[in-house]
C-alpha cells in the first residue's frame, strides 16, 4: 500500500512538471527529484517522463488513435446468387503528420459477376488522437455488377470510432456516391467493425450496401487485418 501511494505521489509530481515545462526543456535528472531508484526501475511511465517530457497536447493532435491496415478476406454477395469472392484493401495510409489519409481497395467474385476497385483520400477534421473522428472523402471508383456498371468521382463522408488507441477495437461507417448527379449514380453505405486478435492482427467484418437506379446489391466480408 505504501509503495502504491508513493507511485501516485511521483506520478503527480512528474505530470505537474510535464505540464509546466516547455517542449524543448532539457532532460530531467532523476537525482534532482530524489525519486527512489526502486520506483523508477519498476515504472516505465516514470522512466519515459524522466528521460523526456512529453507534449501531451501534441500527442493528441498528431498521434493517431487508429492504425494503417492491410486487409485480406473472403466476401459473400447475397444479391448476386450468393456468389463468393475475395477482397483486398490498404486503409488509412497517413500522409506525413496531417489529417490526410489514403485508402485503396479491390474486391471481386470468383465468377467475375461483381467487381469494384477504387481509392479515396480522407481529411480528418478532429485531432488524429481523438476517439471519434469525421472525414470528408474524395476519390475514384469503378463498379461492375450483374445489371449495371459505373465509374467516376467518389464523394462522401466517413465516421471513425476508435474504441482503443492501440487499435484493439474500431468501428468505421461511411456513405459515398459515385458519379453523383448522373444517371449512373451509385450510393455506397459501408460499415466495418474490427477487433484485435494480437497486437498486430485483427479480425474484422464488413457490410456494404450498394444502391443504383437499376438495382440494389450487398456484400458481407470476414477479414484478417495486419496493423502496419
Amino acid at each position: 500500500m505504501i509503495i502504491r501511494k508513493s507511485y501516485c505521489i511521483w506520478y503527480i509530481v512528474i505530470i505537474f512538471l510535464g505540464l509546466n515545462l516547455p517542449v524543448n526543456a532539457q532532460e530531467i535528472n532523476p537525482t534532482e527529484l530524489d525519486i527512489p531508484e526502486e520506483i523508477i526501475e519498476n515504472s516505465p511511465v516514470l522512466q519515459r517522463w524522466l528521460q523526456e517530457t512529453p507534449n501531451v497536447l501534441e500527442d493528441i493532435r498528431h498521434d493517431p488513435s487508429f492504425k494503417t491496415r492491410f486487409k485480406f478476406g473472403f466476401s459473400l454477395f447475397p444479391s448476386s446468387d450468393d456468389a463468393v469472392g475475395i477482397n483486398i484493401a490498404v486503409e488509412d495510409i497517413f500522409i506525413a503528420r496531417t489529417g490526410l489519409t489514403l485508402s485503396t481497395d479491390y474486391y471481386t467474385t470468383f465468377n467475375s459477376s461483381r467487381v469494384a476497385v477504387g481509392a479515396n483520400v480522407h481529411y480528418f477534421l478532429f485531432p488524429l488522437g481523438s476517439y471519434i473522428n469525421i472525414a470528408p472523402l474524395v476519390g475514384y471508383r469503378y463498379i461492375q455488377s450483374d445489371n449495371y456498371s459505373s465509374d467516376g468521382i467518389n464523394l462522401g463522408i466517413r465516421l471513425i470510432l476508435a474504441l482503443s488507441r492501440t487499435g484493439a477495437a474500431e468501428l468505421s461507417l461511411s456513405q459515398s456516391f459515385v458519379s453523383i448527379g448522373s444517371e449512373d449514380e451509385i450510393g455506397i453505405t459501408s460499415l466495418s467493425v474490427g477487433y484485435a486478435l494480437s497486437p498486430d492482427i485483427r479480425c474484422s467484418t464488413d457490410i456494404e450496401l450498394q444502391n443504383s437506379p437499376i438495382d440494389q446489391d450487398n456484400r458481407f466480408s470476414i477479414n484478417l487485418e495486419f496493423l502496419l
